[in-house]
């Protein structure tokens, strides 16, 4: 199911620092998979479906070169990726195998994929980063994926970062990495994060005027009672 619009437009003006607040105030502390960072600095913020894929240790009766033109295979998998997705990859923290390389990258991007999400790494690193796919991995490797894994399915729930990934989940990814937003809370978190962001400018404004920290962040009664106003005159 493609995502909204309304929903990635309102998500590309939130953090992935906001949206754990958020998520954390719901109760959910591991939301953030942990070893995704921008393979590039300044890469855009990213929001989509999480279009996922696992792979699992290397065995060597399947992990061969080969398997690429196995019907499971990394390229099937790409070839099913709906445009707008982020591709969530379950790597296993591997660090010495790249999970894929720069042409198919740029098949992902000609495909329209927002974005590549791994807890691992990928390979032909100067090509990735020029192939037009946003990337957030652990790092770049030389050896190519059967070195060390076997891929074995999509769209299955997934581990990433130590964080459960399912199908369809709402991923959002920036200078901070990524942050997952299960499927069901998505309308309530979206709308929480919106008002979190407006309601962090206006503190922010009144720390640049020189107020002090005690009782606007958090907020007392007072100062939630004017930042209530400003909503009411915009």
């Amino acid at each position: 199911m493609s995502l909204d619009p309304a929903v990635v437009d309102a998500l590309s003006g939130v953090s992935t620092a906001t949206l754990t607040t958020v998520l954390l105030k719901k109760g959910l502390r591991n939301t953030r998979m942990r070893g995704t960072r921008p393979l590039r600095p300044g890469q855009p913020r990213r929001v989509g479906r999480a279009f996922t894929l696992r792979f699992v240790p290397a065995r060597e009766d399947l992990a061969t070169p080969e398997s690429w033109s196995s019907p499971v295979s990394t390229r099937a998998a790409i070839e099913a990726m709906p445009e707008g997705c982020i591709a969530v990859v379950d790597a296993m923290g591997v660090t010495d195998a790249g999970i894929f390389g720069d042409i198919l990258c740029a098949r992902m991007s000609k495909r329209g994929v927002a974005a590549l999400v791994t807890d691992g790494v990928v390979r032909d690193g100067a090509g990735v980063a020029d192939s037009g796919l946003p990337v957030w991995c652990q790092g770049v490797a030389a050896p190519p994926s059967v070195a060390g894994l076997t891929f074995v399915g999509w769209q299955q729930p997934i581990a990433c970062g130590g964080v459960a990934v399912f199908p369809d989940d709402v991923v959002v990814v920036d200078d901070d990495g990524a942050v997952l937003i299960p499927a069901a809370l998505l309308a309530e978190v979206v709308a929480q994060a919106v008002e979190q962001e407006r309601f962090e400018a206006w503190i922010m404004g009144e720390v640049e005027h020189g107020a002090a920290l005690p009782g606007l962040y958090p907020p007392d009664a007072a100062n939630r009672a004017r930042y209530e106003a400003t909503k009411t005159r915009s």
